[in-house]
């Protein structure tokens, strides 16, 4: 399994320096992509200095491609691991699984579901926030929950059935997260999200 998660930060950062995307950083994205790093190390971190028994990991990963699209959402995520393996006391294999299965995969799958939205449905901001944000986030958070759970096949001995829950509440989690500080964006300063279109979702003359 190991391996294979090699092979995927491989493939998904080699995608991603294929395009360039930091040369959007120039632009308004910049700040809140250095703050959302050093944000989001903070809080991948966070579960390692709780009581014992506590576990909330929280991702942010659909949440960065909605801000930066995935090319630099995908770098950012790197960076975050790179950052929690320096800081945190987790050894290098398991802030791997961490950037796979908290990152990479849900990050991946949310630009999937954002194109499919994109073709199957109107351009209307309540489809974007909702859809994307809020929903999308719950679904694509769930969905590699579920696919970590069977890859490392429930090492720690939890009941599928209890292990899908969490899995499921813990996305709520984030969604509800994301999808508040989206529709903030989209209201007060949409140019810090690159999935977002004035000419798109408001039928306006805005990039």
């Amino acid at each position: 399994m190991i391996i294979i998660e090699v092979l995927l930060c491989i493939a998904a950062l080699g995608v991603s320096v294929a395009l360039r995307p930091w040369r959007m950083l120039r632009g308004p994205l910049g700040a809140p992509w250095v703050a959302s790093w050093v944000l989001l190390s903070l809080l991948w971190v966070l579960p390692q200095n709780l009581p014992a028994g506590i576990s909330i990991q929280l991702s942010g990963a659909c949440l960065l491609v909605l801000m930066f699209g995935w090319p630099l959402a995908v770098i950012e995520l790197m960076l975050i691991a790179l950052a929690v393996w320096l800081f945190g006391q987790l050894g290098w294999a398991a802030v791997l699984s961490q950037l796979v299965w908290i990152g990479l995969v849900p990050a991946t799958l949310a630009l999937a579901l954002g194109e499919v939205l994109r073709r199957a449905l109107p351009p209307h901001p309540f489809i974007y926030v909702l859809g994307r944000a809020f929903i999308g986030t719950a679904l694509c958070l769930f969905l590699a929950g579920v696919a970590y759970e069977f890859a490392h096949h429930l090492i720690d001995g939890v009941a599928m059935e209890q292990a899908l829950v969490a899995r499921w509440l813990m996305a709520w989690g984030d969604a509800f997260i994301t999808g508040m500080l989206v529709s903030i964006f989209v209201a007060f300063i949409p140019e810090w999200l690159a999935t977002w279109s004035d000419r798109r979702y408001l039928g306006s003359g805005g990039t």
